[in-house]
């Protein structure tokens, strides 16, 4: 598990835990090397959506209440 911090679309920073490794989380930083869900087949999509948006779970149902 790692803690990953990120701004979300609003410009807000959000941190959340993601269950990866550092490793495996800067490859994919840096190399973006295909789709989300295939290179982190390990993570749940709430995961996914953070370190594609920065938006946690509990920000996404506030915007779509």
């Amino acid at each position: 598990m790692i803690e990953v911090t990120k701004k979300d679309i609003f410009g807000n920073t959000n941190t959340m835990m993601i269950n990866t490794t550092e490793e495996k989380y800067q490859e994919w930083c840096i190399n973006r090397p295909r789709n989300i869900q295939d290179f982190f087949t390990e993570l749940t999509v709430d995961e996914r959506e953070f370190l594609l948006t920065g938006l946690t779970p509990d920000k996404w149902a506030e915007i779509f209440r």
